[in-house]
């Protein structure tokens, strides 16, 4: 089962969106058939997340489809061989199911925007009744999978009275909490292969993920691999139905990506695949964790990649890389775009700024409103600390970053000055009304949940607020004090093209140094690896032009 994402207007939709299309391929017969291909009413989507089980009646697939005909999106059951749909579930505004060992929908998630209104829905006799709802205007709450037992389900939810998303466990027989026991809150569960069953957590650690395993065959399994891949923080990518191979991923310093397979059995672990085979080990920059002040006393966690063979930094030039989001985060280890620029002799400065996802409520809580404020000083704070410890130099700095990265991109240099000698923005926002307005385009108009997160994080009072005026680059960009390159993927159905076009012209009336890549049939991840190659090349080419390493 493969999924990919195209940018597509479907006949039932207004406006060009992204969907992610289902390909069952066939290792035997090399051939590849696209789910629900056999069913015109249904269109050629999927709809949430794919489930698969290996049922009595044998492997299935289980995706909701979209039937364009009444509008709704039922559950479905995909046949691997055949490419056959059977419909085993109806229902309206449904965001998720959890399904069953034998095939069996169990329970449900509903959302209704215009009300807010959340629902745990469980399947009994030819019904759904509703065991536990909340109202979540903000902060949805999501539908993770069985609990402990097959008569719990997981839930991660900001409850009233909570000042984080927290991982709950809802009985599906009383509608009650099931006490979890977490001390903190970890940052994704583990489900046995063959069970489907909650059997553990995976936690963040400083040299990476931190498996908590409940079930104690299973962890003194896990403890037999972290100790043959003694020093690496092995990541689990998949396990076998008998728990005795296994598959997981290494990567970091030294390491770009390396896949291997785990037997216990025999007592070996086999290279089975990596993810950049053509870049050595002498190639790999070192990445450092960091943690530094910002102007106001805040601790700004985040990581510093080095060049190649770079052991004791003075004096070097520096791109500093704020990740998307912005709720999101950089985690240790390697990461393609900041070994990319390492690479070419930059230090790349990665800063999990405040409003920084996976760090505690309290960190994300911080940045909002603070969209060109604080968020944005908390990079230029990162500059000014490494200064200060002799690793870079302070007059060649530059900023690069994609999507809210982008928009970091866009203003530093027309809201954060002095600090930057060049800018890359890839897919960046620079005018936040707009960005709102188009969010919402849609059916929900302004009650959209996009539009409500965007005005909470940005900081809006109300929709058209003039004070995210002065916090647009596009309405500001006479006060740009460096070169800046914008790309940009034309289907992108994010954050639209139109942001980076309004900012070029913007830029070309204030007589500022400005380029515009456009990028044909690209979408707002840059999915194609031609897509990437060519943003690296091109942001490459203007960091030489403009702060050159030597």
């Amino acid at each position: 089962m493969i999924s990919t994402s195209t940018a597509a207007t479907l006949p039932f939709a207004l406006d060009k969106g992204e969907y992610t299309q289902g390909l069952i391929y066939s290792l035997t017969q090399k051939s590849v058939q696209t789910v629900f291909a056999r069913n015109p009413e249904l269109a050629r989507i999927m709809l949430g997340g794919t489930i698969i089980r290996d049922t009595p009646n044998g492997p299935a697939i289980f995706s909701r489809g979209f039937d364009a005909r009444d509008g709704t999106n039922d559950l479905y059951r995909i046949s691997p061989a055949t490419n056959r749909v059977e419909r085993i579930a109806k229902g309206q505004n449904v965001v998720g199911y959890v399904v069953d060992g034998t095939g069996d929908p169990v329970a449900r998630a509903t959302y209704f925007s215009d009300s807010g209104n959340w629902s745990i829905e469980v399947k009994r006799g030819g019904g759904w009744p509703r065991v536990w709802s909340t109202t979540a205007m903000l902060d949805q709450p999501s539908l993770i999978g069985f609990g402990r037992s097959d008569h719990s389900v997981i839930i991660q939810a900001k409850l009233e009275g909570d000042d984080e998303p927290k991982y709950r466990e809802l009985s599906l027989d009383t509608g009650h909490w099931i006490d979890l026991g977490l001390e903190s809150q970890p940052n994704s569960p583990i489900y046995h292969p063959v069970t489907k069953l909650l059997i553990g957590w995976v936690r963040d650690g400083d040299e990476g993920p931190i498996y908590d395993i409940s079930d104690e065959a299973v962890a003194r399994t896990w403890r037999a691999v972290t100790t043959a891949f003694k020093g690496k923080q092995p990541a689990l990518q998949s396990w076998a139905e008998n728990m005795r191979s296994l598959i997981v991923e290494t990567d970091g310093d030294g390491d770009s990506g390396t896949y291997s397979l785990v037997d216990l059995d025999r007592g070996m672990a086999e290279i089975i695949g990596q993810s950049y085979p053509n870049i050595s080990a002498s190639q790999v920059g070192e990445v450092r964790r960091i943690s530094y002040e910002a102007a106001d006393g805040m601790k700004i966690p985040g990581y510093l990649t080095l060049p190649p063979g770079v052991v004791d930094p003075h004096d070097l030039p520096l791109v500093v890389l704020p990740h998307g989001g912005p709720a999101a985060r950089d985690t240790f280890g390697f990461d393609w775009w900041a070994q990319a620029l390492a690479s070419q002799g930059y230090a790349v400065l990665q800063p999990n700024f405040r409003g920084s996802d996976g760090l505690g409520e309290a960190h994300l809580v911080a940045g909002y409103g603070q969209w060109g404020r604080k968020m944005q000083t908390d990079l230029s704070d990162g500059v000014r600390w490494l200064a200060s410890q002799g690793i870079i130099d302070p007059k060649r700095v530059c900023i690069v970053g994609a999507s809210y990265g982008g928009y970091a991109a866009m203003a530093g240099p027309t809201l954060d000055p002095g600090i930057y000698r060049c800018a890359v923005a890839v897919a960046g926002v620079s005018d936040l009304n707009t960005m709102i307005s188009w969010s919402g385009g849609g059916s929900q108009g302004r009650e959209a949940p996009i539009v409500r997160y965007w005005m909470r994080f940005m900081g809006a009072e109300r929709f058209g607020d003039p004070a995210l005026n002065a916090l647009s680059p596009a309405l500001i960009a006479d006060r740009a004090d460096a070169p800046i390159l914008l790309l940009h993927g034309r289907d992108d159905t994010v954050v639209p093209y139109d942001q980076s076009l309004r900012f070029y012209n913007a830029l070309r009336r204030a007589g500022k140094p400005v380029e515009l890549v456009a990028l044909d049939r690209e979408d707002h991840w840059l999915s194609s690896p031609a897509t990437r190659q060519k943003m690296l090349e091109e942001t490459v080419r203007f960091l030489k032009t403009h702060n050159p390493v030597t």
